[in-house]
């Protein structure tokens, strides 16, 4: 079984797989099994404790589990995580393009020009590959420094600047909150931020998402219930808003070459402008494969393709439930995909065969 992608995912797609009597081979662009997160912002914490942000059979190491883990926890339980696997994992392998075989199976071919073979295909490459950016009038036109919130490392470069944090999630509050300080940071969103407490009742909010099964509510009830980001608080950010440490406006309508203009019809000078508005999943390999919808997303029930027969999908934004995409609920929805393609696998399991043209980098 192929695993397109060495993060959250791809870690939680091997273990369900190995679970499932199949053998995985994990196929990893980057330099470790450690997805994106040594890419985001310095001070980024997860918005869940470390007792519930674990992957299957390993928790964080020491410290609280009621602390919130930092990027670089993150990055070092993941290190910890593809260690414990017995998995055969392959960094420095990007996957170009995904063929099926004449009569069954698929052939993974790399942007080295290598093809494995494999019975199946698991796309773990996730939500966070494309960071989106809206199409905004003027944006083509606009001559300040123009970032999505994946490029954004630090508050420094941006002391006494004036700046547009463009989102109303998470990262973006967060972001914005870190600015505020050193710059002249406006939030510009489409509605007001819908704030949901931390803290309920002295225990973190993802106690009682755990305990009433909100954390596996199917997709279908969630999109009733949330259409709007909801931003996790302890009252820091709501309090910042208040007194004016921490302004938002309603979204710009549009850009001009030195700033925005805003829907009260005034314009204001701008030095850089933050987008934290989402990403997509980064699944091009699977354009050629016909496994995609006109809008290049994948078209599948629940992580299982509804094209192609032993293809499944992982790390998708709601997948299955509320935490699809998170530490925490990946490693249900691997287990979910990984049996799924066990029952339809026929014959015997095997390890793919490589047949290399070059060198693959290990």
């Amino acid at each position: 079984m192929i695993i397109v992608g060495g993060g959250q995912s791809g870690l939680a797609a091997a273990r369900a797989v190995l679970a499932a009597g199949l053998r995985p081979v994990v196929l990893e662009a980057g330099a470790e099994p450690v997805g994106s997160w040594p890419d985001y912002y310095d001070n980024l914490t997860l918005f869940s404790p470390a007792r519930f942000s674990a992957l299957p059979d390993l928790a964080f190491d020491g410290g609280d589990p009621q602390r919130y883990p930092t990027r670089d926890e993150v990055v070092a339980y993941l290190r910890r995580y593809a260690s414990s696997i017995d998995a055969e994992i392959r960094t420095g392998v990007r996957v170009a393009a995904v063929r099926q075989r004449p009569g069954s199976g698929y052939l993974v071919r790399t942007d080295g020009g290598d093809e494995v073979a494999a019975a199946g295909v698991i796309a773990a490459s996730g939500s966070f590959g494309n960071p989106h950016l809206p199409a905004l009038p003027g944006l083509g036109d606009y001559t300040g420094e123009v970032r999505h919130v994946a490029q954004y490392r630090r508050p420094d470069p941006y002391a006494d600047k004036r700046v547009i944090v463009v989102g109303a999630g998470n990262s973006a509050v967060q972001v914005a909150h870190e600015l505020a300080p050193i710059a002249r940071v406006t939030l510009a969103t489409r509605a007001p931020i819908q704030f949901v407490p931390q803290r309920i009742r002295g225990r973190d909010l993802h106690h009682w998402l755990d305990a009433t099964g909100a954390d596996r509510l199917p997709r279908a009830v969630l999109t009733r219930l949330i259409r709007h980001a909801a931003v996790l608080d302890t009252g820091v950010y709501r309090d910042a808003i208040a007194r004016g440490l921490l302004n938002r406006r309603d979204m710009v309508t549009a850009f001009t070459p030195e700033g925005v203009r805003w829907p009260d019809g005034t314009s204001e000078p701008v030095d850089a402008v933050i987008f934290a508005t989402g990403y997509r999943p980064d699944l091009g390999y699977l354009a050629a494969l016909g496994a995609l919808t006109a809008d290049g997303m994948p078209a599948h029930v629940g992580g299982i393709s509804t094209t192609h027969p032993a293809l499944a999908y992982l790390g998708l934004e709601f997948q299955r439930s509320f935490s699809s995409n998170t530490l925490r609920g990946v490693g249900r929805d691997a287990t979910h995909v990984a049996t799924a393609l066990a029952e339809r696998l026929p014959g015997p399991r095997r390890r793919p065969g490589l047949r290399p043209r070059r060198p693959v980098r290990r």
